[in-house]
């Protein structure tokens, strides 16, 4: 307990807290138990003190104390100071002690030590050597390494996580700076979109002002015509309600007339019913009444039957009694005979049975003694065949050798893959770097092309729109020279959207040469040098010059009729005097400039496409040299795979052989002794046999105990059933009384339900009497069929005047209804017409609220979106208070490829450079971390190989003197003999096991296994001594240990004792 066991089975409890005293009758109970243990360190030693908590020069005293309190736990002190239980536990440990101590012996030890396998057995060597405590250090520290290893593989797991995310911050700030470039274009977009949407808003409010006016005006017409045929109709309405009165009197009568003729219908068809139920009832009166009368006659046949009857039932019991007194007297003899009977036969099968059982006994252990005989023969024989096996195959030291070279080979081939694989990492990671190297330009290559050919299509599109709107415009047909495309529109305005297609409505066509027009003045340049067309069209662009904004007005009066000149930016003076600033035709100008951007990308993206392959062909081939690369460096790691499989089945191959060689030899040193204890044990069966064979003979013979046994069983089933038959006769007898009797009680029974009967008869008679009366009287009352005749024909007459005069009042009402629905039709014709035009006049309202409301709305819209009036939106957007509005599709079109390209961005953070610079940080942080950890790792190792070193050498050194004490001791306990241990089963000896051969006097050497039991124990106590006297312990105890000895054995250990 004090040495730090913690299993409450090894303390024989049901729990830790089981130590602790529970009380007794006349003591409490206690909460708290506390061992101490006081040590005096030998300072000729110092293993103990130089590993406890206190150093190599500590106290020449150690006080170790443990103190358990109920449901809270064990503590522990060393000298006063709190300790952990691992630090108590090596502490004894290094002073060859402890709780699982090979000094300490308690009962069963000897023979699991007598049980245990080699790998076991190392423990009690190691106690020997004094290294328990360094081989739980040893444990301690490969712990330590293992979990620093795994923390390793996950701070590269994490910092590979943080460097990748920080490669994706760095993308994200670099989007975050094209986010808000496009979100400031976006806003001047909006405010220009906002601008447009104002002024239209201002336009239709002011339209529904002017529809609310005409609405009003039409409302008030159709309001009088309304009021007109209201009063026509009116007028009709009021002569109906007189004439539907008088209809619906005619009606009413003609109606109830028509009732009273139905309900004579229904009240003869009644009266028909009612009779028809009366004669059926009166016949099944007639029938009940017969029924009543006929069961007096059948009372008096059942009472006739039933007097018979019970005159049969007298006579028969008359000498019952006699009958059944008799059956009893002879049943109650046989049953007599019978078990006089049975007495002889059970004193017959008894001495039958012991015989039996004799025999049976003899025969059994006769079969069982030759059963052991032919197994210890074939024990014997198979003894005898695996030892000629053994003997053939055992070939000495052949095998071992041939598996030790295979081994030798496949760790130099090992070595090989091992040296391959290293160099296919280092050409792979070479490879991933140059990959990494070429795929950023083709990412941007490819980038580019792909931006540039989004805006080509996208320009392409809108030019195809634009032109699928129109019949081969002119516009179309003009090859424009960069710069001069808002001149030309400019000059020429709306007339570059006629077709030239002469089967157009307005078209171009030819009108001479014009060798007679007027040329430009001076300094002006013709169009027709930058714009190239349809041949109908250069006379025209011959007389349109192209000049700066200074010269124009100085070069206006010198134009002729018909001229005209343009400046660069769009700006125009005509012959006549009109003037255009710059701008006013943007539209068809961005048209003719979009041509020229198609064009110029066109060129743009050949390039683009001819760098992109490039690019692809190098990234293409450093990803396939870098998939080569992983391929070579997987199949290199396979290979050192597979080359170290080969070495652990080469290594298990040759220590299999080994220890197949040491077994064998093992197995016939042992089968010789096997073949000499079991042709003993066939000697003494054989002896053991002719003895039962002998007693088998001397039984007496049984036939004549069978003989009288059989007659006696005759004899008894004979008697059995003659007291069969008479206990049958008696029963029979009894049940035939009980039979008479109960029918008698059942006559009676029946006699009185047929008085009850016949009176309940008469009875019935008296009521079916009464009730013919009564139905005959209610027939008699029935109204005769003539009657209804006559009301019949009296109701028809009134129908027909009836209907007569209803015809005539339905006539004149249908005419007055007729004349009111006209009106009616009118009068709802001019209420139509109001509604409508008050719906109108309500629409127009609430078009021009609405209008009012939307024109409000977007006013509070803008100043939320910008925070400014909506006069001022064209200064947000960059026009100047007199320039022209844009197209609006075109201002959203813009607007949607900016939104469009935003939104392409995706989730934007525009935190990504702040959350960059600090995971940098954390990054650099770890790196260091990273070096550290290294280091621990570094100190670890070269720890547990120091550790393993000094371990194989003092488990080595500690080794050998404890084979010479085992030797000696063996000698002395059984008087001579030899015996010597052996480490087995692995070449590091931290890892071996401990093997013991010995030879006790007149034997071969053998395993402990095939020792007999107190070989076994004194082998067993041998070594425990000669670890004790390599190692002594402070504290020794031998629990039980002679129990598997004899007396001669126990008078040798307690000789060795002494």
């Amino acid at each position: 307990f004090v040495m730090g066991e913690s299993s409450y089975k090894a303390m024989r409890g049901g729990g830790m807290d089981d130590v602790i005293f529970s009380g007794s009758g006349n003591r409490p109970a206690r909460n708290i138990a506390e061992v101490t243990i006081v040590c005096e360190r030998d300072p000729g030693e110092g293993a103990a003190a130089g590993a406890s908590p206190h150093g190599a020069h500590g106290p020449e005293i150690l006080e170790v104390a443990r103190r358990i309190e109920r449901d809270s736990g064990s503590t522990y002190r060393i000298n006063g100071r709190e300790a952990r239980a691992r630090d108590v536990q090596l502490l004894f440990a290094d002073a060859a002690t402890g709780a699982h101590s090979s000094a300490l012996v308690r009962q069963g030890q000897i023979t699991e030590l007598i049980a245990a396998k080699p790998v076991q057995r190392r423990g009690i060597l190691e106690d020997a050597a004094g290294i328990s405590g360094l081989h739980s250090r040893r444990g301690e520290a490969e712990g330590r390494l293992k979990a620093a290893e795994a923390n390793l593989l996950r701070l590269d797991d994490v910092m590979s996580e943080i460097a990748s995310s920080l490669e994706a911050l760095r993308r994200q700030a670099r989007q975050a700076s094209r986010y808000r470039k496009l979100s400031e274009e976006i806003r001047g977009g909006e405010a220009l979109l906002f601008a447009l949407q104002w002024e239209a808003a201002v336009a239709r409010h002011g339209e529904a002002e002017a529809a609310l006016a005409a609405a009003v005006t039409r409302f008030a017409a159709a309001a009088a015509h309304q009021a007109e045929t209201a009063k026509i109709e009116a007028v009709a309405a009021r002569r109906l309600p007189e004439l539907r009165d008088k209809a619906a009197a005619a009606n009413a009568t003609l109606q109830r007339v028509r009732l009273a003729a139905q309900e004579l219908d229904r009240e003869e068809a009644s009266r028909k019913t009612r009779r028809e139920e009366l004669a059926v009832r009166r016949a099944q009166a007639q029938a009940d009444l017969k029924h009543e009368s006929e069961i007096g006659a059948d009372a008096a046949a059942a009472t006739a039957r039933i007097d018979a009857e019970e005159a049969k039932l007298l006579e028969d019991g008359a000498h019952s009694g006699e009958r059944i007194a008799a059956a009893r007297l002879s049943a109650e003899a046989a049953a007599a005979a019978v078990m006089a009977v049975e007495a002889e036969f059970t004193t017959a099968a008894g001495l039958l049975a012991a015989a039996s059982a004799e025999r049976a006994a003899l025969d059994r252990a006769n079969s069982e003694l030759r059963v052991k005989l032919r197994r210890l023969d074939d024990e014997r024989l198979a003894i005898v065949a695996e030892r000629d096996r053994l003997h053939g195959e055992f070939g000495g030291e052949a095998a071992a050798q041939a598996a030790a070279a295979a081994f030798a080979e496949a760790e130099a081939a090992l070595a090989e893959r091992e040296a391959e694989s290293l160099a296919a990492e280092i050409a792979l990671e070479a490879a991933r770097e140059t990959e990494r190297s070429a795929r950023a330009p083709f990412e941007a290559a490819e980038r580019s092309h792909g931006a540039l050919q989004a805006e080509a299509r996208t320009l392409t599109h809108l030019l195809d729109i634009d032109k699928s709107k129109r019949s081969s415009p002119l516009i179309d047909s003009l090859d424009v020279a960069p710069g001069y495309e808002k001149a030309l529109v400019a000059a020429l305005g709306d007339d570059l959207d006629i077709s030239v297609d002469p089967e157009a409505a307005a078209h171009w066509g030819t009108c001479g040469s014009g060798d007679g027009d007027a040329d430009l003045p001076n300094g002006a340049a013709p169009l027709s040098e930058f714009v190239r067309g349809p041949e109908a069209f250069a006379r025209r662009l011959r007389q349109i010059g192209v000049v700066t904004e200074d010269t124009a007005a100085s070069l206006l009066p010198s134009l002729a009729a018909g001229q005209r000149l343009v400046t660069l930016d769009g700006g125009l003076w005509r012959w006549d005097g009109l003037k255009a600033q710059p701008g006013s035709a943007a539209t068809a100008a961005r048209r003719l400039e979009s041509r020229n951007r198609v064009a110029f990308l066109v060129q743009e993206l050949r390039a683009a496409r001819q760098e992109t392959e490039t690019a692809s062909q190098l990234f293409e081939q450093a990803r396939q040299v870098r998939a080569d690369t992983e391929r070579s460096e997987a199949s290199s790691r396979n290979a050192v795979r597979d080359a170290r499989r080969i070495v652990e089945a080469r290594r298990a191959t040759a220590l299999d052989a080994e220890r197949h060689a040491s077994r064998i030899a093992g197995r016939l040193s042992a089968f010789s002794g096997a073949l000499a204890r079991i042709e003993a044990d066939m000697d003494a069966t054989r002896i053991e046999l002719r003895t039962a064979g002998e007693a088998l003979e001397s039984v007496d013979d049984m036939t004549e105990l069978e003989t009288r046994r059989s007659s006696l069983q005759a004899r008894l089933a004979e008697g059995r059933g003659h007291a069969a038959e008479a206990r049958l006769s008696a029963q029979t007898a009894a049940h035939d009384e009980a039979l008479r009797a109960r029918r008698a009680a059942e006559l009676a029974g029946e006699r009185e339900r047929w008085a009850d009967r016949v009176a309940r008869a008469g009875e019935r008679s008296g009521e079916l009497d009464a009730r013919l009366r009564d139905l005959d009287a209610e027939i008699g009352a029935l109204p005769a069929t003539e009657s209804f005749e006559a009301r019949r024909r009296s109701l028809l007459g009134e129908i027909g005047a009836a209907e007569q005069t209803a015809g005539g009042e339905g006539d004149l009402l249908a005419s007055v209804e007729t004349e009111h629905r006209d009106a009616r039709e009118t009068a709802r014709a001019a209420l139509d017409e109001f509604s409508r035009a008050r719906e109108t006049r309500a629409r127009d309202e609430e078009r021009a609220i609405a209008a009012g409301a939307r024109k409000g709305e977007l006013a509070v819209q803008i100043r939320e979106h910008f925070g400014r009036p909506p006069q001022e939106l064209r200064s947000l957007a960059g026009l100047a208070p007199e320039a022209a509005m844009p197209n609006p599709a075109s201002v959203e079109a813009r607007l949607g490829k900016l939104r469009s390209e935003r939104e392409r961005l995706g989730g934007i953070n525009l935190r990504a450079e702040e959350e960059a610079r600090e995971v940098e940080t954390r990054l650099d942080a770890m790196r260091g971390e990273r070096q550290d950890l290294e280091e621990a790792i570094k100190r670890l190792r070269q720890g547990i190989q120091s550790l393993n070193r000094e371990g194989r050498e003092r488990l080595l050194a500690a080794f050998e003197v404890v084979n010479g004490h085992f030797r000696s001791l063996f000698q002395h306990l059984f008087g001579g003999g030899a015996a010597e241990l052996t480490l087995t089963g692995a070449d590091d000896p931290l890892e071996a096991g401990l093997d013991i051969l010995a030879r006790p006097p007149g034997k071969r050497p053998q395993t402990m296994t095939l020792l007999s039991g107190g070989e076994q124990a004194l082998t067993a106590l041998s070594l425990i001594f000669a670890v004790f006297l390599t190692n002594p312990s402070p504290i020794c105890v031998l629990d039980e240990v002679d129990a598997p000895l004899d007396d001669a054995n126990v008078e040798r250990f307690c000789a060795l004792l002494d």
